[in-house]
Order: C-alpha cells, then sequence, then structure tokens
C-alpha cells in the first residue's frame, strides 16, 4: 500500500481538527478505497494513535539546530528516520525492548512517541527535557473481513457502520484526556515541557520539507491536495 506512506510525512496537519477531518473525509476516502481495492478487509474508520512528540536527557528542543548529534530511537520507519536525519539526530530504529533498555544506559539520548506511551514507558522518569512538536500523527485503521461484512444484511452493515463511527469519536476524546493526564505526569516529574509554535514549528517544517517535495512527485500533487484544509 504504498499511498500509506503519504500520512508518515512529517507536520503534515496543522492540529488535531485538521488531521481529524481530513481522515473523516477526502484523504479517508481516498485511502479507504485503495486498502479495500488491494486487501480482503472494509474499512470502519480511523482510530486515533495521536502526535508523537520528542524527550530527550540532554537539552530543551526549540530548533533543529538543538538536535544535532541526539542518538534517538525511531520506529522502524524510512521516512522517520530520515525525517529526523534531516533535523540533525542520529536515528537509531529498534523494539521497544532494546530501545528501553538503551535509554536507561543512557546509550540513546532521545525517544518520539505519544505522551501517553512516554509515561507508560516510564520515560519521563529518565528524560527531563520534553518537546511538544507533533511531528508525525498516527492513526489506527479499523478493519473487518470483506466477506463477512458483504454477507450482512444491509441494516447490519448501517448499524456496525454508525457504531464504529460513534465508537471512534468516543475514542479520539479519551486519547485527549489521556494525553492531558500524562501532560500532568510529566510535569509532576519536575520535567522541563517546549511547545513548537509559530516561527519554532515552521523551522522543523522547512528542514523537513524535501521530504513533502519528493511525496509531490511520487504520489501526484492531486493526493497531497487531499490534506488540505
Amino acid at each position: 500500500m504504498p499511498e500509506l506512506g503519504l500520512v508518515d510525512l512529517p507536520f503534515l496537519f496543522e492540529d488535531l481538527d485538521h488531521a481529524r477531518s481530513a481522515f473523516d473525509g477526502k484523504l479517508g476516502a481516498y485511502l479507504t478505497e485503495r486498502i479495500e481495492s488491494r486487501i480482503g478487509y472494509r474499512m470502519l474508520g480511523y482510530l486515533e494513535n495521536g502526535y508523537r512528540h520528542i524527550s530527550n536527557r540532554l537539552r530543551p528542543v526549540h530548533e533543529p539546530a538543538d538536535l544535532a548529534g541526539m542518538r534517538i530511537r525511531m520506529l522502524p520507519s524510512e521516512i522517520h528516520c530520515r525525517t529526523f536525519a534531516l533535523l540533525g539526530a542520529v536515528p537509531e530504529p529498534c523494539d521497544l525492548r532494546i530501545a528501553l533498555e538503551a535509554i536507561a544506559s543512557g546509550r540513546l539520548d532521545a525517544q518520539e512517541n505519544p505522551l501517553a506511551n512516554t509515561v507508560t514507558y516510564g520515560v519521563h522518569k529518565l528524560h527531563r527535557h520534553h518537546t511538544l512538536s507533533g511531528h508525525f500523527y498516527l492513526t489506527r485503521g479499523l478493519y473487518a473481513n470483506r466477506a463477512a461484512v458483504d454477507a450482512w444484511p444491509q441494516n447490519l452493515r448501517e448499524a456496525v457502520h454508525a457504531a464504529a463511527r460513534e465508537a471512534i469519536v468516543r475514542q479520539r476524546a479519551l486519547a485527549v484526556e489521556e494525553e492531558a493526564v500524562s501532560q500532568r505526569a510529566i510535569e509532576r516529574e519536575g520535567c522541563e515541557l517546549v511547545e513548537l509554535a509559530g516561527a519554532e514549528r515552521d523551522a522543523f517544517a522547512r528542514a523537513v520539507r524535501p521530504l513533502h517535495d519528493e511525496a509531490r512527485s511520487r504520489y501526484g500533487e492531486a493526493a497531497l491536495a487531499l490534506i488540505a484544509r
């Protein structure tokens, strides 16, 4: 599903409302059509994994130069790793167990995750510096077996789709609550929080613009236009 690489791009959305409206609208319809044309599932919608943020043990991060030389744990994604290479960091993709051991030992300087994961994994007890960068927005598809769904009577299909829409709204609200709870836990630990906004966020977005230019060539202008607010 090469088109899914489109939503791996960094700094793709302005805020949560923008991201959600894109997945609930033209962008989601575009991805759903391609997913359903290639695999044996029906898409019921897109749950929220949320924005990913940076934490590290070395210094506050306000601009890309602050990431210079930082060894940062990444998911095994080419786009994610290239993003942080463009920002000046040293990306190290590895699984979670290895990452947590390396963070605890200091071999890795930084990591990026939704705040809820950072707190669940206890990283806020090891990293003093947290930057609310919102560099990637991740979703989780809600899938159902195509043969089963297509065999249901029409009224059952409609009921399941309606229930899925309600569940997605509720899950997204819970995700926002969980992020707020996690931020308070980080603050109680005495950590420093930096929120990227305005010119600071723009500097990060400029640094990774080559990835957006490549995506425009790969997926076409029409696909990128689906993300426009």
